[in-house]
């Protein structure tokens, strides 16, 4: 099987967490996903998902602790994501969104409302145990 490593963020501002919608031509179509990608030769983890952040976002991160690992296995391939805090620098800067469906910053009582990929559930969970407060 076929596996994919992503680096993700936890972006969070004010207290809300940035999500992102899975456009139709990629699978798994039109869930929602914390926003990141896959390493490039020589990359770490936290350096693709700085590079990705402002290739997809138009932002500039500063990758923080990282928070957990998770593998699920998709009939496509088998993916494992890699969940760190993130912040902008600039926390006046604008998203300006080039790869996804849709975007949106939530709440944590607000997760529910989004049908996210199956690889996210355990991340989401993990969130809710420790909350989107930023570890100093």
């Amino acid at each position: 099987m076929k596996k994919i490593t992503v680096a993700a963020a936890a972006l969070v501002r004010d207290n809300k967490l940035f999500i992102a919608q899975r456009p139709a031509t990629k699978l798994p179509p039109l869930v929602w996903e914390f926003p990141g990608g896959k390493p490039e030769a020589g990359e770490t983890l936290p350096q693709a998902l700085r590079r990705e952040l402002q290739e997809e976002l138009n932002i500039d991160t500063i990758v923080g602790n990282f928070i957990m690992k998770v593998t699920h296995n998709y009939d496509f391939a088998q993916v494992e994501i890699n969940l760190y805090w993130v912040t902008m620098v600039n926390e006046n800067d604008t998203i300006v969104d080039t790869e996804h469906a849709q975007t949106a910053w939530i709440s944590l009582d607000e997760i529910d409302n989004y049908e996210f990929a199956q690889a996210d559930v355990a991340l989401i969970e993990k969130l809710r145990e420790i909350g989107f407060t930023l570890p100093n």
